[in-house]
């Protein structure tokens, strides 16, 4: 499968995938890829390894990517701390 995504939009989606409280769900509203599309994009991008270490992930109970594993009162895709953390301005607190 060929993936058209310019290479900031690429790393992007690596990172949200790589992300444990970042759902699916946020990967497919943004850009507009479900999951198993990201599960294709991942192994054709990482390492056969790397992409081994994130399914691994991935499916333990440690990571947050289903919603349905997700805990309820969590309903944003973003920290609340994103804002706070642009501009490198959460290292000068």
């Amino acid at each position: 499968m060929k993936f058209d995504f310019s290479e900031v939009d690429l790393d992007r989606i690596i990172e949200m995938a790589w992300e444990d409280r970042t759902p699916f769900e946020a990967i497919l509203f943004q850009f507009k890829l479900a999951e198993k599309d990201v599960i294709k994009l991942m192994r054709s991008t990482l390492k056969e390894s790397s992409f081994k270490r994130w399914r691994k992930r991935v499916n333990s109970g440690v990571s947050q990517k289903h919603l349905k594993k997700r805990n309820p009162e969590i309903n944003r895709f973003k920290c609340s701390r994103q804002k706070a953390i642009s501009g490198n301005r959460i290292s000068k607190r």
